[in-house]
């Protein structure tokens, strides 16, 4: 697998998010380093949603350019992050773009997914899922897609029940919310 920067695909480098991510896996690329900087990745998003202080650090326009620095900082020494992922924090703090974070962290699981030759999915359910239930799913997307799929996962309340599992441009929904709202359309009509 050729991972020089042209091999990303244009649809990550459309973004702003994408660029930051491309560049910061080329780091990780030539540092040898990709599971390490997946990992701190996966612990900063982590502390953005347990964390609304830190959350309001990355997103607040209040917060100034060296404090946010300062604190940002911190924050990746308290979460034991690899040098070359504090060092893109800070990189980010100073540009301004630590709102770009979620969006970041995104592009650099499926560039390293890419990289691995794994596909990713982006699974939201409405409860968290418990581990038994990610391997299952795992199966079940390998088996449909014919290869490994590692798996990004989010909660929202809001779809009171079943999944939403994208893969690049295809979406399988199974949400409750979708069936109750195909349900009301279907009585309407």
């Amino acid at each position: 697998m050729d991972s020089s920067s042209g091999t990303h695909g244009s649809s990550i480098q459309a973004s702003l998010g994408g660029r930051y991510a491309t560049a910061l896996f080329d780091l990780a690329v030539d540092a040898r380093q990709v599971n390490e900087v997946e990992q701190s990745l996966s612990r900063v998003r982590d502390a953005l949603d347990q964390s609304a202080d830190f959350r309001a650090l990355t997103t607040s326009p209040l917060v100034a350019r060296g404090e946010a620095a300062k604190a940002v900082l911190a924050t990746a020494d308290e979460l034991g992050v690899d040098q070359t992922t504090k060092n893109f924090l800070g990189v980010l703090a100073e540009n301004r773009r630590l709102g770009e974070l979620p969006a970041i962290i995104r592009a650099f699981r499926q560039l390293a997914a890419r990289h691995r030759g794994e596909t990713t999915a982006e699974v939201t359910s409405a409860h968290p899922l418990s581990d038994d239930q990610v391997t299952e799913l795992k199966q079940q997307l390998r088996t449909r897609v014919g290869r490994e799929v590692s798996v990004d996962l989010s909660v929202d309340p809001d779809l009171l029940g079943g999944l939403v599992v994208r893969i690049g441009s295809q979406m399988i929904d199974s949400s409750i919310r979708t069936r109750l709202n195909a349900l009301a359309s279907a009585m309407k009509g």
